[in-house]
């Protein structure tokens, strides 16, 4: 099937009735990983039946047990009421053989060009259509994974029509279906997103996936169907458009820091009130992390270099976000002369996750730790386990803040966690001298005691 052929019109539709439960399609869920197993679970409790597989046994032993596999905000609880809904087996095979609709959510990881690798889709991809070669039953794959403009009507299709024998918009159906998540808040951004974004073979294949989304969401959506490329730059471009809106409130912040009376809050809580802008993601803080955001700007400046076009945009955006980690360093060696003992509180990348890949905290522990500075850490989630750099292996992490505090020279709060609350409480008659740089400016000077410098960035 060719892609061009297809109407380039998009269309939009409002979510609004969730339909009867009796005679659902029966869905499978192939990768159950940190976004997979999730969405398992969200299905299962919306009424489907669920199959997931995972090449990884453990994973599929975790399912089976009832057991959410990952650390995830009301994961477990999403276990608990899918109950027999949801089972897993570990073969792609059999999962198709009983589902008539396959979530396929894969990583693809980035590849040394900043594009995505499409090794592990392909492998599932192919898997999924010589399994829907033994049906005579319709069967619709859903790519679900983050993929680079261009791939689900090339590679995916001429893959699924290959294994299978069978035509894309014919026999079997095709659709590119994002999530836009974050590591958290996964379950509640799957039943509340903004917004569903589906490209489709054809609008049988549209309406089946559509409908499943409908029972799903509890926020009633809209809907956006187009074909696959159009969707395809879509959802990396809603990524790096937020990834620009974070960045211009950095720079704005360190436009504050050179200005005497400037407040970033004040100035963002102005762009933000104006409905052009609005305030969501604009915030000075830290610098953007994550698996997400930082590969997703990288690959959409790859890309456009591939097809002979200039992402300034994207590239400025990368720039100042890699800068942000130099400005904290420079901003507490401008305050505290010679080597320190540091303690950097916040190795997530956000709140509510333990996980720590380009996570601003570990970006800058291993900047200070390469200037010669003593340097050690706490995070509320975060165990010596989830750090995956082998530069961190002799990293000491406390589990208990009033301890992590205690001999340091300077603090720097890198992940806005709601007990670093407690910060002014835990320094209490402290006798050294402390440095604070805050970049998320959790507290006024006012909350220290003489001897404490505080530093709220973007608010000199």
């Amino acid at each position: 099937m060719d892609e061009t052929s297809m109407p380039d019109q998009t269309t939009e539709t409002a979510f609004t009735d969730k339909g009867l439960a009796r005679d659902l399609p029966k869905l499978s869920v192939i990768g159950l990983g940190k976004l997979g197993a999730p969405m398992a679970a969200v299905f299962a409790c919306a009424g489907y039946r669920v199959t997931g597989t995972d090449h990884t046994a453990d994973l599929v032993d975790m399912v089976r047990a009832g057991t959410a596999p990952f650390s995830e905000t009301d994961l477990q609880s999403q276990f608990s009421q899918a109950g027999d809904r949801l089972r897993a087996v570990y073969t792609t095979a059999e999962a198709v053989a009983e589902s008539d609709i396959s979530f396929v959510i894969v990583p693809t990881p980035s590849g040394p060009d900043g594009l995505f690798s499409n090794h592990f889709l392909l492998d599932a991809v192919s898997a999924i259509g010589a399994a829907a070669a033994k049906k005579d039953t319709y069967h619709l794959v859903v790519i679900t994974s983050t993929v680079v403009p261009g791939t689900t009507g090339t590679d995916v299709l001429a893959a699924l029509e290959a294994s299978s024998g069978k035509c894309v918009g014919g026999d079997i159906g095709l659709c590119y279906s994002p999530e836009f998540i974050a590591l958290g808040s996964v379950v509640r951004d799957m039943k509340n997103p903004d917004l569903v974004l589906i490209g489709e073979s054809d609008p049988k294949a549209g309406d089946m996936l559509e409908a499943v989304y409908r029972r799903t969401c509890e926020s009633n959506p809209v809907s956006r169907r187009m074909n696959f490329v159009n969707a395809e730059l879509a959802k990396i471009a809603i990524n790096t458009f937020v990834t620009t809106k974070i960045s211009y409130a950095n720079m704005l912040s360190g436009i504050c820091d050179a200005l005497p009376g400037a407040d970033i809050d004040a100035i963002s809580a102005a762009l933000g009130a104006d409905s052009r802008i609005g305030p969501k993601y604009l915030k000075g803080g830290a610098a953007f992390g994550g698996p997400c955001f930082p590969r997703d700007n990288k690959a959409l400046s790859a890309f456009a270099a591939h097809l002979g076009i200039k992402a300034h945009i994207a590239e400025a955006t990368d720039a100042l976000n890699m800068d942000q980690t130099d400005r904290l360093v420079r901003l507490l060696e401008a305050n505290h002369e010679g080597p320190a003992n540091i303690c950097v509180c916040g190795l997530a990348y956000k709140t509510d996750t333990n996980v720590t890949e380009k996570s601003a905290g570990l970006s800058i522990l291993l900047s200070l730790r390469a200037r010669g500075h003593t340097v050690w850490a706490h995070d509320p989630q975060v165990q010596q386990r989830d750090i995956t750099s082998d530069l961190t292996s002799d990293l000491t992490l406390h589990s208990d803040l009033e301890t992590a505090l205690k001999g340091a020279d300077a603090l720097l709060l890198m992940t806005p966690w709601p007990e670093y609350q407690d910060v002014p409480q835990k320094i209490v008659a402290r006798k050294n001298p402390l440095t604070i740089i805050d970049p998320w400016r959790l507290f006024n000077a006012d909350n220290f005691e003489d001897g404490v410098t505080y530093i709220a960035v973007g608010r000199p």
